[in-house]
């Protein structure tokens, strides 16, 4: 007979199960109890959902609040030099995921022409070229090379300096900072430097722009009535880190797993239509994007348990992704699978606007991939793959690889 699990002090965070799945500890509460209790480690008793219904019916309740002015926030697991979180963060202008109905639907619906369908398609053949001239330029050098320096970061770099109109020639010093930002044990002083850095350097770039606008988003919202320098500058901030950090850590994450499914990626090299329903199941099961904060503002019932008001509630969505109530063999990668329903893009008002461009980059960057390079192989053994298991959005730091050159 099995035990039900003890109730976790701070967040599972060990990836004790492989570098793909979710800790032991998660997975064991989901089994147990997809809506667990969780004493986070300033000793505020809090909630942790794991299940794929409970996570999807949270993320659609507005109730469980996405502001971080209403009350503290309280962080799941241990932060080294930063001090404990005892009043609630001031709200940021333009950074409209942090906030709720009816400034985040002004905002999201100012962006939302940016993003359509329609549009995204328009950019399908030009997100291809770039994917191309990258996987050319890999291709002349001499391996073994790092596929996340030379392919998955650029890919994205590149779509998103393109899309903001940010000059690629200064990635360098955004892509530092976004790095730094996103590290979770660096220090406040490092944190706080890195984002007065980058927003500092937006800030420059959106008044540029409202001068001499261009044909890119940034330039669109910068001609429009209504929206401060503040607010510009934050929404910038947030496309820039969500529009290319989430996108290259699943370029690298990816290839890693199809390296080390090669039946997997067999099959996409034998059937490449097979490519948008795989990268719905990379995305199913990877879920770079793990975790997700709410507030609960009032006392609100979620799989048989009360929330109680005031209570910060942890989402995981890799535990989600992972439900095998939702998913049949939801531990396996499986290109064939019919993956509906996944949630690494959120669910509900906070759903991840640049999804459908995410998509296209996925789609091109990894059919570019494995058919420029049949033979890529890893050049390491996997368990020396550095994994980002100290950054906000998990995948690998480097991932050295290898293929077959021919003679010249």
């Amino acid at each position: 007979m099995s035990l039900t699990p003890a109730i976790p002090h701070s967040l599972p965070m060990d990836r004790d199960a492989g570098p793909f799945d979710p800790p032991r500890d998660m997975t064991r509460l989901r089994e147990a109890r997809p809506v667990s209790p969780m004493v986070f480690p300033d000793g505020h008793e809090g909630w942790l959902v794991t299940g794929h219904e409970e996570a999807r019916r949270l993320l659609a309740d507005t109730r469980f609040s996405s502001r971080t002015d209403l009350g503290v926030l309280h962080m799941p697991y241990e932060l080294p030099g930063m001090p404990a979180v005892t009043e609630p963060s001031p709200q940021v202008p333009g950074l409209f995921i942090t906030m709720d109905p009816p400034d985040h639907t002004r905002l999201r619906r100012m962006l939302a022409g940016a993003f359509t369908v329609k549009r995204m398609k328009e950019l399908e053949g030009r997100v291809r070229d770039i994917a191309e001239r990258q996987l050319a330029e890999m291709a002349r050098l001499t391996p073994p090379v790092d596929l996340v320096e030379e392919f998955a970061l650029p890919v994205p770099v590149l779509v998103i300096c393109e899309l903001l109109g940010i000059p690629y020639e200064d990635r360098r010093s955004f892509q530092a900072d976004s790095a730094k930002f996103m590290e979770k044990d660096v220090v406040l002083e490092e944190k706080t430097a890195a984002y007065t850095s980058l927003t500092t350097y937006l800030s420059g770039l959106v008044t540029r722009k409202r001068a001499e606008p261009g044909e890119d988003i940034l330039s669109d919202l910068a001609r429009r009535a209504g929206l401060t320098v503040e607010e510009l500058t934050g929404i910038a901030f947030l496309l820039l880190i969500a529009g290319h950090e989430t996108t290259a850590n699943m370029l690298g994450l990816g290839a890693f797993a199809l390296l080390e499914h090669p039946e997997q990626a067999a099959a996409l090299r034998a059937d490449p239509a097979l490519m948008p329903q795989a990268v719905e199941e990379l995305l199913r099961y990877l879920s770079v994007a793990d975790i997700f904060f709410r507030y609960a503002t009032e006392d609100i019932e979620l799989g048989g348990v009360t929330i109680g008001r005031g209570s910060t509630v942890v989402v995981s969505l890799l535990a989600a992704n992972r439900d095998g109530r939702r998913f049949e063999q939801p531990d396996a990668l499986d290109v064939h699978r019919a993956t509906r329903g996944q949630l690494s893009f959120g669910h509900g008002v906070h759903q991840c606007l640049g999804q459908q461009l995410a998509r296209i980059e996925m789609r091109a960057a990894f059919a570019g991939l494995l058919r420029r390079f049949p033979t890529l192989r890893l050049a390491v053994p996997a368990a020396e793959v550095r994994l980002r298991t100290d950054m906000n959005v998990y995948g690998v730091h480097a991932l050295p690889v290898t293929w077959t050159t021919t003679a010249r």
